[in-house]
């Protein structure tokens, strides 16, 4: 026999036009009260209620952060979906568009501000060596909208074919917390002049007790004496062409030197590569301000470098998981600028989502919490109208967290960046770094090279 089963669930929102204002459960990191202050703060508050607030303008810019494959009509009807009992006002894309551009780019910027910083405690698993908080800089490319303005302020990238090709590109360097893999902070703009000047504006979040990871694009004289001038210790590869002058030679096989006016202790270790196609090998050259060859080991610091990708794992979330690599929405400059912030805030909401749940579990690093799970069910609580305020009780896993936990994945193991390896590689891969005590020689393994990044 056959019978029917009727499921009710009460949904708590804002009241009247304020109600489709709401990002589910991450609603709780981003409350009414944080967005309603920083609209005061900005002077963004609506003079009369509209069918629109300026609330709900930002929630839904937050929304649409998480669902990048819709357009704004359609990320509207996700957050008003389950709200179908409520008496909720007729929205036009011409009326959403209207209310995007009232609101402008400040009040995405002031919570992007509120919300950046490396979410980790003292006792956070991998968030801190030797004392000091490990960050790391780099660089990544958003594609936006080929518009004529657009591309007149932007410019187009080149390739060997033509003098024009793609789409315009924004340039975002970020500097993240390796531990919890969190924005600390952010900047963007066009791609000239380049990341080390772009980054330089990055300096006012470094302080004493970071030790900040680079690449070879950020090892510039200007940069490194900029970062040690924060009180900031770094750690940064060189290029192959620079050979820094030998000071005096340590025990530990280094030896201190000088770039520039900055006093620098160089290490160097032999990377080799067994791949299916035979042995690479290539010299690392690493710079640091950690002079200490006692307290701070080649050995351990070779290995600490290793962390730098963390940051890639980061923008492989933002433009894989959230992006999908997909262009940015909006044809206008502040409009970009607006989707950008929107889409930090959003991904810097998820981390700290993840870092709260972590937290939880004793010596659990957030490493193992899985970016596409917090993602997925973040989406879904939005959908749903979920979980909006908190309950009574102080819970920090909540249905997201309870489906991190769920799939906590492995310890990580050490990796690789495959833009080690040019040529086509496969998906699957077993890694180890072994780096030989005596000569400081990091050896790294592949048995199966890699077709992308690996997803975190």
């Amino acid at each position: 026999m056959s019978g029917q089963c009727v499921i009710t669930r009460k949904v708590a929102v804002a009241e009247g036009v304020f109600a489709p204002g709401h990002l589910g459960e991450l609603t709780q990191i981003v409350p009414f009260e944080m967005v309603d202050e920083v609209l005061i703060e900005c002077g963004a508050t609506q003079q009369r209620l509209r069918k629109l607030p300026a609330r709900v303008v930002v929630y839904l810019l937050l929304a649409a952060a998480l669902f990048e494959e819709c357009g704004y009509p359609a990320v509207w009807s996700k957050l008003t979906g389950a709200l179908g009992s409520l008496p909720l006002p007729k929205i036009t894309a011409t009326g959403l568009w209207h209310a995007r551009c009232r609101l402008g780019v400040r009040p995405l910027r002031a919570l992007f501000d509120l919300l950046r910083g490396p979410a980790s405690a003292v006792r956070t698993a991998g968030a801190r060596w030797a004392g000091l908080l490990v960050v790391a800089v780099d660089g990544m490319y958003l594609d936006v909208a080929d518009d004529p303005d657009v591309r007149a302020k932007l410019g187009k990238g080149a390739n060997q074919y033509t003098a024009a090709s793609g789409y315009p590109q924004v340039l975002l360097i970020a500097l993240v917390a390796c531990g919890t893999r969190t924005v600390i902070d952010a900047v963007f703009g066009p791609r000239k002049p380049g990341e080390p000047v772009l980054g330089r504006r990055l300096m006012r979040s470094m302080r004493q007790g970071m030790v900040v990871l680079l690449d070879r694009g950020f090892a510039t004289n200007t940069f490194l004496q900029a970062v040690d001038d924060t009180g900031a210790d770094f750690l940064a590869r060189l290029s192959a062409a620079r050979k820094p002058p030998v000071l005096r030679r340590l025990d530990d096989g280094s030896f201190l030197s000088r770039i520039g006016t900055v006093e620098v202790r160089i290490i160097e270790c032999e990377i080799a590569i067994t791949t299916a196609a035979g042995r690479h090998t290539g010299v690392y050259r690493l710079a640091t301000t950690l002079l200490d060859h006692r307290c701070c080991p080649a050995f351990e610091l070779v290995r600490l470098y290793h962390e730098r990708w963390e940051v890639e794992s980061a923008y492989f979330a933002v433009k894989q998981s959230m992006l999908g690599r997909r262009v940015l929405r909006a044809r206008t400059l502040p409009g970009i600028a607006q989707e950008i912030y929107a889409l930090l805030t959003a991904y810097q909401m998820i981390r700290i989502a993840i870092a709260d749940t972590t937290c939880t579990v004793p010596g659990a690093d957030p490493d193992r919490a899985s970016f596409s799970v917090a993602f997925q069910t973040a989406r879904d609580q939005v959908l749903q109208a979920a979980n909006v305020f908190a309950d009574t009780t102080i819970d920090l896993v909540g249905a997201i967290g309870r489906a991190v936990l769920e799939h906590l994945m492995p310890a990580r193991r050490l990796r690789l960046s495959p833009r080690a390896v040019k040529r086509p590689m496969s998906r699957y891969a077993y890694k180890s770094l072994r780096v030989d005590r005596r000569t400081y020689k990091a050896t790294i393994s592949i048995d199966i090279l890699l077709t992308q990044l690996i997803s975190p």
